[in-house]
């Protein structure tokens, strides 16, 4: 069965690719390259022993989109194409609007016009904003968004809501906390540009010494230790939570499907306890500095993911020095790879 993964070479996509052919699908990658690179693709195969099929282009481009569409039966979609810095959306917020809402509609129009269903959405825990209470489920009240980016997952959101009534699709959507790690092959992880905008690739490569100091973005949150507190997943354990969502809307008898879950661990840790822990698990320091709070960023937020264990048989797996020390090995094998 061919499935589309929109963003495909990105840091969950490609993970989740590796998992989807483990499990017999035929994979077809669009990815612009934007936010990865294409030796991933090798990678990919390395690891698989098999090649996805990979177009390199812009899902904003109508035209190479529907090309694709006719030269493959694609029974699914699972998009990741998405531009995803917090900080950055706030400051460039129609380059956000425009990217991650307008290749989302160019996708569905294709579902739409070839009825096609089977349509997974890679949303965020942002769409909750501060939530009131701990740990957010399913049910939890949408808040605005506090980032542009945050905004895009709620419009998405809305789309495919309206996408899967309209014209009786099967959508699900996927609501993670914070993917981290890497594939313990150590040939897949994050591959963030410039500065990195998430934790733990700053921490990474503060400890491999290609960032000076760690700034932690305040430490005047109301916390236990004064700093922001989110939940860390490993990003192998989120990867095969798209497999077995795929699976259930594919095996359901039902035209119409809007299945929304959280994706997460079930707990906190505040960013003082993640860099203690990596420090710990790889035996390395990992020098920091206190700066101002991050516009956007919200104090505390953890999931509970019982839906999803209930519904799709997962739950995370992966405690969080296991994971950061798969981010330690994938560091040091792009620093092999440069050298």
């Amino acid at each position: 069965m061919s499935i589309l993964v929109t963003g495909g070479l990105g840091y969950i996509g490609s993970h989740t690719v590796v998992e989807l052919i483990k499990n017999n699908f035929e994979v077809i990658i669009v990815d612009d390259l934007s936010n990865s690179e294409k030796f991933i693709l090798n990678n990919i195969e390395e690891i698989t022993g098999k090649r996805p099929i990979f177009y390199p282009f812009d899902l904003r481009r109508k035209e190479l989109l529907t090309q694709v569409f006719e030269a493959h039966d694609i029974k699914g979609c699972i998009n990741f194409a998405a531009s995803k810095a917090v900080g950055e959306s706030m400051v460039e917020p129609l380059d956000y609007y425009e990217n991650n809402l307008f290749s989302l509609v160019n996708v569905l129009q294709e579902f739409r016009k070839r009825n096609i269903s089977n349509f997974i959405f890679s949303s965020s825990c942002t769409v909750y904003g501060q939530a009131d209470e701990m740990p957010i489920d399913e049910n939890t009240p949408l808040k605005e968004a506090e980032s542009s980016y945050g905004k895009t997952k709620q419009m998405g959101e809305d789309i495919l809501k309206d996408f899967s009534r309209a014209y009786q699709k099967r959508v699900t959507l996927l609501r993670y906390f914070n993917p981290i790690g890497a594939h313990p092959t150590a040939l897949l992880g994050e591959l963030p540009s410039g500065i990195p905008n998430n934790l733990v690739p700053y921490v990474t490569q503060t400890a491999a010494g290609i960032r000076e100091k760690l700034s932690i973005w305040g430490d005047d949150y109301p916390t236990e230790d004064g700093t922001a507190v989110r939940d860390y997943i490993y990003v192998v354990d989120l990867a095969k939570a798209h497999v077995a969502a795929l699976k259930k809307l594919i095996n359901s008898e039902e035209e119409t499907v809007l299945d929304v879950y959280n994706l997460g661990t079930g707990k906190g840790s505040s960013v003082l306890e993640v860099v203690k822990a990596f420090e710990l698990a790889n035996d390395v320091a990992v020098p920091y500095q206190i700066c101002p709070r991050r516009e956007g960023d919200i104090t505390v937020a953890y999931a509970n993911a019982d839906k999803a264990e209930k519904e799709l048989g997962w739950k995370s797996e992966t405690t969080l020095e296991e994971a950061l020390k798969t981010t330690w090995e994938w560091q040091k094998y792009l620093k092999e790879r440069t050298n």
